[in-house]
């Protein structure tokens, strides 16, 4: 099975605001520590029996909890130092005990969430935990015999208390390693997940783009095919025109400048249709390859037919025209179309609805199109998917514009603004 990439990861180190934070804690827990010694000679509470110096023990604190300031940065010198300044310490019998134990506790849980070796990370903390144990198994046996049989005066418990004192001292020490052990491991583990959904999220993004692109090329290369047939049909349109007007120049002038005409108002329309198309193949990022070329297929007129197979289907589908229809470029009308289809098409797919209304305004100078149904809303959730992509790129590509979402009362629509081009003359 070959090995997962997160096999191999390391934590980044920490940032500079980290670092700034560091020194910062490091600074107080060093200052907080030398108080603390300075309180504990004030009020003779001397956990060993010898009577070090004042500068000593100062020395002492400072270095256990000066590491501190570098804990993530170089989690596993400042274990290793802090637990060799600890111990000797220890040994010396000068050591600030409360804050040393903690600066103990900090490093074992920095290395073991900061740790880039984790193999390192590991054995070097389960060696100072071991240590820790030893010097513990070490003290008791060198300072039992001052216990007296019968325990201190006062001491009324049902165990012995040479045997009390060692479950104690091993419970406390089990304790705060094994947290410390496990918080470590924690953290490391939540920054290694964190890491794996920041790589996920980032692959999801680069397959996303993929697919934008790889359906922004199919449509270009579609447009560029439909292209040619676009022009060389108003061309070609022009040419019979324009023989026809050549042969009835001395003739029949009526008839003559009705072909005229026709030359004209196809010249323009040609014209009008590759801008469109010319402006999609070159617009960045392929924002309007999506959008609709001008073909020869169905076409605004054909959407009765839509509504009635979406009958067949078992909906209740109303279908109406309002204002005056005007002919209509190939392209929009195609536009038009398609856009309805794609609407309806997702109400059978998702909306789970019973009725749908299809409506198409003539207004002054823009086709409004409009579909609603009564369904949940459901197919909203496909706003960011390549149907309304779709949608919005056909109508882009005309200067159009296209609204979805869910109704005040229920369901779902889509509005679609095309502005009116008045078709050539048959």
């Amino acid at each position: 099975m070959p090995a997962s990439p997160l096999d191999d990861w390391a934590r980044p180190g920490p940032t500079t605001r980290q670092r700034r934070i560091d020194l910062f804690i490091g600074l107080m827990v060093i200052v907080g520590a030398l108080l603390n010694v300075v309180l504990a000679r004030s009020v003779g509470a001397f956990v060993f029996d010898t009577r070090p110096g004042a500068p000593e023990q100062l020395a002492w604190a400072f270095a256990v909890t000066a590491p501190l300031i570098w804990r993530r940065s170089h989690p596993d010198l400042v274990l290793a130092v802090i637990a060799a300044v600890f111990l000797a310490g220890q040994i010396r019998g000068s050591q600030e005990t409360q804050f040393a134990s903690g600066a103990l506790f900090a490093a074992l849980y920095a290395l073991g969430a900061w740790g880039r070796d984790r193999a390192r990370a590991r054995w070097l903390r389960i060696a100072v935990i071991a240590a820790m144990f030893v010097w513990l198994g070490l003290a008791w046996l060198r300072e039992h015999n001052r216990i007296p049989p019968g325990g201190p005066p006062g001491a009324t418990g049902e165990l012995p208390p040479l045997l009390s004192s060692v479950i104690n001292q091993v419970l406390i020490n089990l304790l705060v390693f094994g947290f410390a052990y496990l918080f470590g491991e924690t953290a490391w583990l939540a920054a290694r997940r964190q890491h794996q959904l920041e790589a996920q999220a980032a692959e999801l993004r680069a397959a996303r783009d993929l697919t934008e692109e790889r359906a922004v090329f199919g449509e270009r290369v579609r447009i560029a095919r439909e292209l040619h047939d676009v022009v060389a049909h108003h061309v070609s349109v022009m040419g019979i025109q324009a023989s026809a007007a050549r042969r009835a120049m001395d003739k029949d002038a009526d008839r003559a400048r009705t072909a005229l005409a026709a030359v004209e108002q196809s010249s323009r329309t040609a014209v009008d249709e590759l801008r469109r198309m010319l402006g999609a193949l070159r617009a960045p990022g392929g924002r309007l390859a999506g959008a609709d070329a001008p073909s020869f297929g169905a076409g605004i007129e054909r959407i009765d037919d839509l509504t009635a197979r979406v009958r067949d289907a078992g909906l209740a589908a109303e279908f109406a025209v309002y204002g005056d229809p005007v002919p209509l470029p190939q392209s929009v009308s195609q536009a038009a179309y398609r856009i309805v289809q794609e609407a309806v098409t997702n109400t059978l797919k998702h909306a789970r609805a019973s009725t749908i209304d299809v409506r198409i305004r003539y207004l002054a100078t823009e086709l409004e199109i409009d579909v609603a149904d009564d369904g949940s809303g459901g197919w909203s959730g496909t706003t960011g998917g390549m149907g309304l992509i779709g949608m919005r790129e056909r109508a882009a590509v005309h200067d159009g514009t296209v609204e979805a979402g869910p109704r005040p009362d229920g369901g779902f629509r889509v509005r679609a603004r095309l502005p009116l081009r008045q078709a050539e003359p048959a």
